[in-house]
């Protein structure tokens, strides 16, 4: 087995290019002159559009404008939905994305606390049993909005998260848009809280690109990118492209890690695009 794992994953068919273009992307807006003044601005406006579209992604969509009028009046999140607890998975996304500059610290140092405190804020109100919020799951009962299918067995779940958090300490040569791809993959891939994964799974992945230096004050929107691939893959061949990439990656295999790992990247020069219309519409505003 390879010493560094993560860096090993470079090699997949067609990772090192989308790896590049993300890394080219973000860059670009990296070197946006509102940076130099007002980054603070524009990293709390990528964590509301992220933290939209992870909630979209999870299943409880909502307008970004909607969103942030209801948050501006203190108002109680809702959506159009017969499901009441949609609103609560997009309240929770916010206080995420909010929370995760806090949380860094305890990513560095101890990543499996720190997924544990994700999952707490992910989860926050959704009516779980106290037994179940912070702790991966240790029944077989998930949920599955990505139809990924069998979920592995708690056991497996327990070893493969203690693995994971065991290579995050340890130092790879592998760029940060291909580590953010496994912790994602396999959060989603695990189930491995049984509940709200994809809301942690994302903000698991932001943290790593920020911790990791690719983009260290969060002024890319990732989740948007996720979002943005899905919605294409509908109007092009009416499959949700993020679900398809999620489920090759569960099937395992170099061809489904590829496909993956080729999705991610995508969505991190999508989201540092985002990043970049941001800052534009800040420079309007202040014209």
């Amino acid at each position: 087995m390879s010493q560094d794992p993560f860096a090993a994953l470079v090699d997949l068919p067609g990772v090192a290019d989308a790896v590049a273009e993300a890394r080219t992307a973000v860059d670009r807006l990296l070197g946006h002159r509102v940076l130099r003044r007002r980054s603070a601005e524009v990293t709390a406006e990528s964590a509301l559009r992220g933290a939209r579209a992870s909630a979209e992604l999870e299943g409880a969509g909502m307008e970004l404008e909607r969103l942030r009028g209801q948050l501006l009046h203190g108002q109680q999140v809702t959506v159009q939905s017969k499901e009441p607890r949609q609103g609560q998975v997009v309240t929770n996304a916010v206080r995420l994305h909010a929370d995760l500059g806090s949380l860094l610290p305890a990513w560095k140092a101890a990543p499996a606390q720190a997924l544990a405190r994700l999952h707490v804020l992910a989860s926050a109100d959704l009516g779980l049993p106290e037994d179940e919020v912070g702790r991966p799951r240790s029944g077989t009962e998930v949920e599955d909005p990505l139809d990924l299918g069998v979920a592995p067995q708690p056991v497996e779940v327990a070893a493969r998260l203690d693995g994971l958090c065991r290579l995050l300490l340890q130092p790879t040569a592998a760029p940060a848009v291909v580590v953010a791809g496994v912790v994602h993959g396999e959060l989603l891939a695990l189930r491995a809280f049984g509940s709200v994964d994809g809301l942690v799974a994302r903000a698991a992945a932001r943290l790593v690109l920020v911790e990791r230096g690719l983009d260290p004050k969060a002024v890319s929107a990732p989740e948007v990118g996720h979002a943005e691939l899905d919605a294409a893959g509908l109007r092009s061949s009416h499959t949700h492209a993020y679900a398809a990439a999620a489920r090759a990656y569960a099937a395992g295999g170099e061809q489904g890690v590829a496909q993956w790992l080729v999705h991610c990247a995508g969505a991190v020069a999508l989201g540092a695009t985002e990043g970049v219309a941001v800052c534009e519409a800040i420079l309007r505003e202040s014209a």
